[in-house]
């Protein structure tokens, strides 16, 4: 069907879905329905459209209206961490893909260029750094820097430290989504320097054994929030239907929401840090057994029931509030 006729068929059932003041909740149930469908079939045949802009603007405001007259569900907490994170991230799964994929190749970058030059490391992670772990090294206890801060005062700063990261990470996406970037790909490169500096020194299954008990929480929280920067920086570059400002906030929202569902993940790689990975000397199945629990956890909740919660919701067995879950053009 050419637009036109479209238009011309549907023209005067969508004027009289404008005046929504005082519309009865079924009818305005039934008329958002209506209006979700027609939205749909213009984004499919008309992308870009004046009637597609024109039937989101409606839609928007029957999806406020309804929305802000629904009841806050008591089980409010709840429903954010087993619904409303797991759908903002799958949502956002190519960003958390693009996300690991930059941090991934700017680890290999780190290795590779350390492996070329070994003062690479020192100009990653200072000199201090690297004297201390060689002295440590040569004492015979290459992991004592988790030993060296009382164990409450280092979960809170570790803790803290990493949130602010993940925030930072996040907030530069306003940067169109390159200061994002830049974080992940400055960190990816440290990571990278640092386990082959453990490399060559021969200690890499004692480094892994050690570093990623706290790390695979951390590292993988960090890789989160850049997929959150992601969204609000992508969601200036391609505002879409929507004017810049308002794709923006829309962006913030969303980024902000994954960021927020972060905080728990970086307590407990704080918690980590501070309390067991200074046992260096701990059995090795429990060290394997913490690093494949979190990284198993990482992978379900961030990954896995995202994906099988949209997939129920698109085969109807579940749905989000309301009947679609709609969300006018994210």
């Amino acid at each position: 069907m050419r637009e036109a006729v479209f238009v011309k068929h549907n023209a005067g059932k969508w004027k009289a879905f404008e005046d929504i003041q005082g519309t009865a909740a079924d009818e305005l149930a039934r008329n958002f329905i209506e209006l979700t469908d027609d939205l749909s079939y213009a984004r499919t045949f008309y992308p870009g459209s004046e009637t597609v802009r024109y039937l989101n603007g409606i839609a928007s405001r029957y999806h406020l209206l309804i929305y802000r007259n629904k009841r806050e569900n008591r089980n409010r907490f709840l429903k954010f961490w087993t619904r409303e994170l797991p759908i903002e991230l799958a949502a956002s799964r190519r960003y958390l893909l693009y996300s690991f994929l930059i941090f991934l190749l700017a680890s290999c970058f780190g290795v590779f260029s350390t492996a070329q030059d070994e003062s690479f490391v020192r100009l990653i992670l200072g000199d201090r750094y690297v004297n201390m772990t060689l002295e440590n090294i040569e004492k015979g206890d290459p992991m004592a820097v988790y030993k060296s801060m009382d164990q409450a005062e280092m979960f809170l700063f570790i803790t803290f430290n990493n949130i602010k990261v993940s925030f930072l990470a996040f907030v530069a996406g306003a940067l169109f989504s390159f200061g994002t970037v830049w974080i992940l790909f400055r960190n990816g490169i440290m990571l990278g320097a640092f386990q082959y500096f453990f490399y060559q020194k021969g200690l890499l299954t004692s480094s892994v054994l050690t570093i990623w008990i706290h790390g695979t929480l951390e590292i993988s929280a960090i890789i989160i929030a850049g997929a959150a920067g992601m969204v609000m920086g992508n969601s200036l570059l391609f505002p879409g239907t929507w004017s810049r400002l308002e794709s923006f906030k829309r962006g913030a929202r969303r980024g902000l929401k994954i960021v927020i569902g972060l905080v728990p993940v970086f307590i407990v790689a704080g918690f980590l840090e501070g309390f067991v990975t200074r046992h260096t000397g701990m059995p090795m199945w429990l060290s394997i057994g913490i690093i494949t629990c979190s990284a198993a956890f990482i992978l379900y909740y961030f990954v896995i029931y995202p994906i099988k919660l949209r997939t129920s919701f698109a085969n109807g067995k579940d749905q989000p509030e309301g009947r679609t879950g709609f969300r006018p053009e994210d």
